[in-house]
């Protein structure tokens, strides 16, 4: 009777084993120019693996790297440039290239200003709104103002992107840069005056786990999952390459 009572104990304790851990919260920290995209890829992601769900937060690169430099508990970061992601290289691990994107210029729609070109954003009239000089938006434009050959003074300086936008959408600025991709969350509240591939510059979004991770394994699955044909083709579908 104590055998049978034994090896029925040993075999609940094995069945209680393989019971599997339970669901689980992907938790990613995404530069906010992939607010759009980042919530389709986590429905996505839910829908062919069962069991877990990836939770977004959104913010300026250079934000959401300071936050996990303080300790704020994420399993991936996302960032719309690898300085972002250099700047914290001990923090995080496995770093993927998922996507680039490139700049335009965001003005009110219509184009009243008759803005052209990158050279009349240095137009002392004209409102220009940029990303902060810490922000990869703002990195990017300057690029484009430096192989432009001008000088922009700006109205002012934004922490992420999308303020950059709102900005403009909102008449609170005459033109701003902003990704190619942010014109197409605009809808109608914005048109775009685009740049010449000469001039412009590719944004490279990289993508990492972060080590102290509290899922290393659900958390590398998700990177690996963003290089993905099923990932990929999302990412094209809202304009990034």
């Amino acid at each position: 009777m104590k055998r049978v009572l034994l090896a029925l104990l040993l075999l609940l304790v094995l069945l209680t084993g393989c019971g599997g851990s339970g669901p689980t919260t992907i938790t990613v920290f995404a530069a906010s120019s992939l607010t759009d995209v980042m919530a389709e890829l986590a429905t996505r992601y839910g829908q062919t693996h069962r069991g877990v769900t990836v939770q977004a937060s959104y913010g300026g690169s250079q934000e959401l790297a300071a936050e996990l430099k303080q300790g704020q508990p994420a399993d991936v970061l996302v960032t719309a440039d690898t300085a972002s992601m250099d700047a914290i290289a001990r923090l995080v691990e496995r770093r993927r290239i998922i996507a680039h994107n490139t700049m335009t210029i965001a003005v009110a729609p219509g184009n009243p200003l008759h803005v052209k070109s990158v050279a009349d954003l240095a137009g002392p009239r004209l409102r220009v709104a940029l990303g902060a000089p810490n922000t990869p938006s703002g990195r990017y434009a300057q690029e484009l103002f430096a192989k432009a050959g001008v000088t922009v003074v700006p109205k002012s300086e934004e922490i992420d992107v999308r303020t950059v936008l709102t900005q403009v959408r909102t008449g609170q600025a005459d033109a701003g840069i902003v990704y190619v991709t942010d014109i197409a969350s605009a809808g109608a509240a914005a048109a775009s005056v685009p740049v010449p591939a000469a001039q412009n510059v590719i944004a490279t979004y990289p993508a990492a786990v972060v080590r102290k991770t509290a899922d290393e394994d659900s958390a590398t699955t998700f990177v690996t999952w963003l290089t993905s044909p099923e990932a990929t083709a999302i990412l094209r579908t809202y304009g990034f390459q």
